[in-house]
């Protein structure tokens, strides 16, 4: 393996004598001298560096290339289980003994401010670095030599608040004695991130007991952190970033292939119009049909309009299940473009609008394209008041449970890469067959994967024909329940 330390065209200040380079030596020396104590960490910080590592664990899925800079012995970088896993640190002694200790691992010594990499990784972590980094924007800046445009950036900080706590600490020997430090506030994070060319995703407080006390430390740790005014108290501020996308670029090499996947439950008027109105996109489109149990000739309609239409892209399938959840289903798994869309058969959704989720998702402003029906005035029968004021409340629920805006959660309109959607079906087990409807079940998914959930708002129209098939107060329940299940998976992890 051959570790690049240094950029040719850098303008560290590191290599300047009395700034950047002193700070590195003496960093360097200060963690050779920790490296050689029996345990690097204090006696009262087990518990946090044990929390910290079933907080990696939930948001990085095993199975990536994962690079963390400032690895100290690798115990957080082993804990993801990479494909392959890379540590650099500046200290040697550090990482002599990270390689004794996970030998099927990769560690190298290295400065993170003028560190390249032959290779991109999926995961980048740093983990309590930027308090101890001379310089945080270049540190930033030179992880894009790693990344690519899929790359999670995941970092956690202490807050400020907890300078006096950690120090005290450490002259106890509760907590590793740390050289001083920057203490960076959350609005710092956030604008040195952006200044170098990333974009957040999530914010998480994390921590509010870091001792090992049973019960206590899970319920303060896992429960209380997330519920304000709790939050405002965390000692350590997780933040999940993305490369930030360059507008107008394409992020990909091809013009890739359209899937728009329609579930149809009797919605026989509404057939014809959908092989006139849905435009062209990308390299084209395909109109996966999937019918439903109707009871009008809902299934003969679209079988006689796939006739009419040969320049047409379609295909008919039948679902065997229930619900739209299991029709989207159906129709992703029997899709065959690069980019998966749903469009509902009613067409209170304008298909015109779908160029626009397109061109969201293909330049990188966000990995799920997510319709919001909520932002424009409605047409008078678009959507009955309490639909309209259940969607509200769930909005704001799942907009606190999620961590990302998600204004209308149930807007059939959704938008995302196959590739992601592969990943949240195969991850699927971990929330289960619990969602009828399918929106939810795409928007955990991508919560769980990190990806950016962009909102688009879009303008809804009356139907022209037939009527709904969601009962609201029997489905609000099955909605409040799925409330209860986001809150136990993906919050109070």
């Amino acid at each position: 393996m051959t570790i690049i330390t240094e950029n040719p065209k850098s303008t560290s200040t590191l290599s300047k004598p009395g700034t950047g380079e002193e700070y590195r030596q003496k960093r360097a020396a200060f963690w050779d001298a920790v490296a050689l104590q029996p345990s690097i960490h204090g006696s009262g910080s087990v518990g946090y560096h044990a929390r910290l590592k079933e907080i990696y664990q939930f948001h990085v899925a095993p199975g990536q290339k994962v690079l963390e800079i400032g690895c100290g012995e690798g115990d957080l970088l082993a804990a993801v289980q990479p494909t392959f896993g890379l540590g650099i640190d500046l200290s040697p002694s550090m990482i002599q003994r990270a390689r004794r200790k996970h030998p099927d691992l990769e560690f190298g010594v290295a400065d993170g401010h003028v560190f390249t990499f032959p290779e991109t990784f999926d995961i980048v972590i740093l983990s309590d670095l930027l308090n101890d980094a001379w310089d945080v924007q270049q540190l930033l800046e030179q992880l894009h030599a790693v990344v690519h445009l899929r790359t999670r950036i995941i970092l956690n900080y202490y807050s400020r608040l907890w300078s006096p706590v950690l120090t005290t600490a450490g002259l106890l020997h509760l907590a590793q004695k740390t050289l001083e430090q920057n203490w960076l506030t959350n609005e710092d994070v956030s604008n040195l991130l952006h200044l170098s060319g990333f974009e957040v995703i999530r914010r998480i407080p994390e921590v509010s007991l870091p001792l090992p006390v049973p019960v206590l430390g899970g319920f303060l740790n896992r429960f209380l952190v997330r519920v304000w005014p709790f939050n405002q108290l965390a000692l350590s501020n997780l933040v999940i970033a993305r490369p930030a996308p360059v507008f107008p670029s394409i992020a990909h090499p091809r013009e890739p292939l359209v899937t728009v996947v329609i579930p149809a439950r009797n919605e026989e008027g509404n057939i014809a119009q959908i092989f006139t109105r849905v435009p062209r996109m990308g390299a084209g489109v395909e109109l996966v049909f999937v019918e439903g149990h109707s009871k009008d000739n809902t299934q003969a309609e679209i079988a006689r309009q796939i006739e009419s239409h040969p320049e047409v892209n379609a295909r008919l399938l039948c679902q065997t299940g229930k619900g739209k959840g299991d029709a989207v289903r159906l129709g992703f798994k029997h899709a065959r473009g690069d980019v998966l869309m749903i469009l509902d058969a009613d067409l209170t959704v304008p298909p015109e609008s779908l160029p626009r989720f397109y061109n969201a998702l293909v330049e990188g402003k966000g990995d799920f394209i997510n319709g919001v029906r909520l932002v424009y005035p409605m047409e008078k029968k678009a959507m009955r008041f309490f639909n309209f004021l259940g969607n509200k409340f769930f909005s704001i629920a799942f907009r606190w449970l999620l961590g990302q805006p998600v204004k209308d959660t149930l807007c059939g309109t959704k938008v995302l890469w196959k590739q992601d959607y592969m990943k949240i079906e195969k991850n699927r087990s971990y929330f289960g067959e619990f969602d009828p409807f399918g929106d939810y079940d795409l928007l955990f998914g991508a919560a769980k994967l990190n990806l950016r959930i962009v909102d688009l708002p879009i303008r809804y129209e009356d139907r022209t024909y037939g009527t709904t098939n969601i009962q609201r107060w029997k489905h609000g329940w099955v909605l409040l329940k799925m409330v209860v299940l986001a809150a136990l998976r993906l919050k109070f992890i």
